[in-house]
């Protein structure tokens, strides 16, 4: 024993210490697999077996503090390589989004340390073997958990990881992205065990491979059988996609108004001479609160262009409501700069209807923390003014209803004659990596789903791919189209199997038109997108309940 600080501590022997190293080195190696199974990088089966060396380490240790250090590096590694885009690092950058960015990459592995500590729980009241089998019910809960805090992120759900395996995901449409990660795990561990038995005994043991193998497969045989007989939809919608390609951090690097909006137009014209019904511009094209006064010139230009080419345009945008006085303005209504009015702000989606002068809204609900709103700012105040990014982002209001879109009197396979309802779902940015969020438009009768967003923040880095590769995961969901209108890219239609019909390339000004199949019919998943968190959910609550319970019953006795 040797002392420090007034704490006596062992001294580690030189074959404690190889030991020591060997098991970090095993933690980074899970990290350095999970991470390099996500997109961009085509590696995505590395995600079925990444866990087993951080899995050989846990079960070998036996305090909890142990077992969080070894999850705690596991996960820093795997956040580091997967999420290191989200400082931005760009030229540009907002300096407050650098600091966000470090901050989250130590603060999101910390999360990591609740499915470990639960496993830690069952190991203590059962066993390892038992923990183990446990671990996946534990992970999955973690992910739909992490979800319904103000400090949401839940961008590395295990499932997220699997856009490029399009037949495996497709059992998505039934268990959902959380079942997606319930299947990883038990797959690893399983393999694990597998691994564990012929280290120990220095033969082949198949059982535990062999039930690895057979849970793989059932996906599978599932998603090739989806993908021989799925029946295509009859009813398709012409739409254009439009990706201008500005400077985020400096939108009017572009120009005046009028010469963005001559750029959407232009742009616009060629979708529209293709035969485009809708068209879709990018999350706040326009860096204006386009419905407010002073802003009647732009607007008019607008409805004009959608009125003579007989077209929907649907576009993000910033959006304002005033309120004269305290009285009708709602609890999180901000006092305007004279002190003698209030306001709300919202990044929002807009639909103009060619003919109508109703425009349809939808307010962005699904905030990105600290990027647009400050957690806990409801109950601490003066951290709105405290934490600010450069660019004046971090103010937006929360949406208090999810609400679908209705293009009225349009013909979906381009027949005159044929005049419908289409209803769609017009959905920002972030919003789209919340699966039962997403489900909601669907299950209210979205026919296709919209992605309006911007990461050009980001650069050409891993990030818009990855948010890219989400949106393949919700069409496989809920066996709907997913088009995606982006900045600077990547703009694009994914159908309803998850396949990417035709995209666009990062960092260009261009325009894509496609024909967006249209459904109707519900998934099993979007009837019940909690079912499977639910029921992973309570497991986890009796694993806590039991321990403390244990706990309780221990001293009371003492």
């Amino acid at each position: 024993m040797k002392r420090f600080f007034g704490k006596y501590r062992d001294v580690l022997t030189p074959e404690r210490k190889k030991t020591r190293r060997a098991e970090r080195i095993l933690a980074v190696a899970s990290g350095i697999f999970m991470g390099a199974a996500f997109p961009p990088l085509p590696f995505y089966y590395f995600i079925f077996v990444g866990l087993i060396p951080y899995l050989s380490v846990i079960e070998r240790k036996k305090g909890l503090g142990e077992i969080n250090r070894t999850t705690y590096l596991f996960a820093f590694v795997f956040n580091l390589i997967t999420l290191y885009w989200v400082g931005s690092w760009t030229p540009n950058a907002d300096k407050f989004l650098m600091v966000s960015g470090v901050a989250l990459l130590f603060f999101n592995p910390i999360l990591f340390l609740i499915p470990s500590t639960l496993y830690y729980f069952t190991k203590k009241l059962f066993n390892a073997r038992i923990a183990l089998y446990l671990l996946p019910f534990f992970w999955a809960s973690y992910e739909y958990a992490y979800t319904v805090t103000e400090f949401r992120f839940p961008w590395l759900t295990l499932g997220n990881g699997l856009p490029y395996a399009n037949s495996f995901i497709q059992i998505a449409d039934i268990v959902g992205v959380y079942g997606l990660t319930f299947f990883i795990i038990i797959i690893n561990v399983f393999l694990y065990l597998g691994v564990k038995r012929y280290l120990k005994e220095k033969r082949p043991d198949f059982k535990y491979v062999l039930i690895a193998f057979l849970i793989f497969l059932f996906p599978l045989i599932y998603g090739h059988y989806k993908l021989r007989n799925f029946k295509p939809s009859g009813r398709m919608l012409k739409v254009g996609l439009i990706q201008p390609d500005f400077d985020p951090t400096n939108k009017w690097s572009a120009g005046s108004v009028d010469e963005q909006l001559q750029i959407y137009l232009r742009l616009s014209e060629k979708t529209i001479r293709e035969g485009a019904k809708l068209v879709v511009w990018p999350e706040t094209a326009l860096p204006v609160y386009l419905l407010s006064p002073g802003n009647e010139r732009t607007l008019r230009k607008i409805r004009k262009f959608c009125d003579s080419a007989n077209v929907f345009i649907m576009t993000g945008i910033p959006d304002v409501v005033f309120y004269p006085d305290s009285a009708a303005a709602p609890s999180d209504a901000k006092r305007t700069k004279s002190g003698k009015s209030f306001y709300t702000s919202y990044n929002s989606v807009i639909l103009f209807s060619p003919t109508e002068t109703e425009i349809q809204k939808y307010h962005k609900i699904m905030l990105v923390p600290f990027g647009e709103r400050v957690p806990l700012v409801d109950v601490l105040p003066f951290l709105g003014d405290l934490i600010k990014w450069e660019v004046g982002l971090s103010g937006w209001n929360v949406g208090k209803e999810q609400n679908d879109f209705y293009l009225r009197g349009i013909s979906p396979n381009g027949l005159s004659a044929v005049k419908d309802t289409v209803n769609a779902a017009g959905i920002i940015c972030i919003e789209s990596i919340y699966p039962d969020f997403v489900s909601t438009f669907v299950k209210e009768g979205a026919e296709f789903i919209a992605v309006v967003t911007n990461d050009s923040w980001y650069g050409d880095s891993s990030g818009p791919y990855q948010h890219k590769g989400m949106s393949v995961i919700r069409a496989v969901e809920n066996r709907r189209s997913v088009i995606r209108a982006a900045n600077g890219g990547i703009s694009c239609l994914i159908n309803p199997l998850g396949l990417t019909v035709k995209e666009t390339k990062m960092f260009e000004q261009t325009a894509i038109t496609v024909n967006v199949p249209l459904r109707k019919k519900l998934t099993f998943y979007t009837k019940h997108p909690v079912l499977i968190p639910i029921i992973c959910s309570v497991v986890s609550l009796w694993i806590i309940g039991l321990f403390f319970l244990t706990k309780l019953k221990i001293k009371l006795k003492v």
